[in-house]
């Protein structure tokens, strides 16, 4: 059951906004400090819940980690008391939270529609910008027996890199994307001891000498690979280009679309244009792909909406776009012996 709609109030950076989801691919873009990651975790959250039966208002102060675990900080600053809401659609199903800024625990959160939505449940993983593999030994036993300040989702990403692989062979889809990302990683990846090693010719490389955008892709290889994506998953990936050469932009995207086609729903935030251009070119046309464009609407406020565009070219306000064409004709300036920069 793929997510379908979002919809806040009040709710960390936003005054007010829905938001329909393309059940393939969403793509968030928009300046710093526009919400696209706090998008992906309350919708990360409501999937997760679905597995773990821990209880939205719960999930989401762990997710969001606000100053004393006090969610009624999840609620835009007011200087008045207020309340927050918040939605998450799947088809016919929906779960709502409300909570006001003078509410300090989740359980005194309202919380309606949490029964059904938790009777089916949906497998999802957040991976965040941190890379975290590097850091696996102990860090779950640490993180369960201590108070740490680590979101939940760096927990999160390493319980399911260190799933046992699914009974039996891989299927013929999930061998094909297993061999693509093997080329580019130059094996696969193991583990032994909590620690996680690249496998090849060489012996096995552990995680801390290699580089943190093949780290990366190490971890991608491994979720494919222990059936945590698959029909039916939701994968949020937050900056997916971070760390990573340009160069490995192409297949990352391929590996994306062909997710996609097999039945996974996937949420990125970027801030790369060779990411989106990536995506644009390799995109077919039973690709579902929707762009979600983030900004500051300067005749509300400074309030926060969205516009929504199936092409590349269609997406407007297009920051990252802006921001490179700005690049371009200061460096034409520049040659044609301007000298304003």
């Amino acid at each position: 059951m793929k997510l379908t709609k979002l919809y806040c109030e009040k709710f960390t950076a936003f005054d007010e906004l829905s938001l329909n989801l393309s059940p393939g691919i969403n793509v968030f873009v928009g300046a710093n400090g526009t919400g696209k990651t706090h998008l992906m975790k309350l919708a990360y959250a409501a999937c997760d819940i679905t597995k773990s039966k821990i209880s939205f208002a719960e999930k989401l102060n762990r997710v969001f980690l606000p100053s004393d675990r006090a969610i009624g900080r999840l609620l835009k600053r007011q200087p008045y008391s207020a309340s927050a809401f918040c939605e998450v659609h799947r088809q016919d199903l929906k779960i709502c939270l409300a909570f006001s800024n003078h509410t300090r625990k989740p359980e005194s959160a309202q919380v309606t529609g949490e029964a059904e939505w938790m009777a089916v449940p949906v497998e999802s993983v957040y991976i965040p910008v941190k890379e975290m593999l590097s850091n696996g030994p102990g860090f779950r036993s640490l993180y369960s027996q201590r108070e740490i300040h680590f979101e939940e989702i760096y927990a999160d990403i390493l319980d399911r890199a260190y799933r046992p692989s699914l009974r039996g062979p891989a299927d013929r889809a999930r061998k094909a994307l297993l061999a693509k990302l093997g080329r580019v990683i130059d094996g696969k990846v193991v583990t032994a001891n909590e620690e996680f090693f690249l496998k090849n010719v060489q012996g096995n490389l552990e995680f801390t000498l290699l580089a943190e955008g093949i780290r990366k892709l190490g971890l991608l290889w491994t979720l494919i690979q222990n059936g945590t994506l698959m029909e039916g998953s939701v994968l949020f990936w937050d900056e997916p280009e971070a760390n990573l050469n340009p160069s490995l932009y192409g297949v990352l995207m391929q590996i994306i679309l062909d997710l996609q086609q097999l039945g996974t729903q996937v949420f990125m935030a970027t801030h790369s244009y060779a990411i989106l251009k990536e995506l644009d070119l390799r995109k077919t046309e039973t690709s579902e792909v929707l762009y979600h464009s983030l900004y500051r609407d300067p005749d509300s406020g400074g309030m926060i909406r969205c516009r929504n565009a199936d092409r590349y070219l269609a997406i407007h306000p297009n920051s990252i776009a802006q921001a490179y064409a700005d690049i371009y004709d200061r460096e034409v300036q520049r040659t044609l012996g301007g000298s304003e920069l």
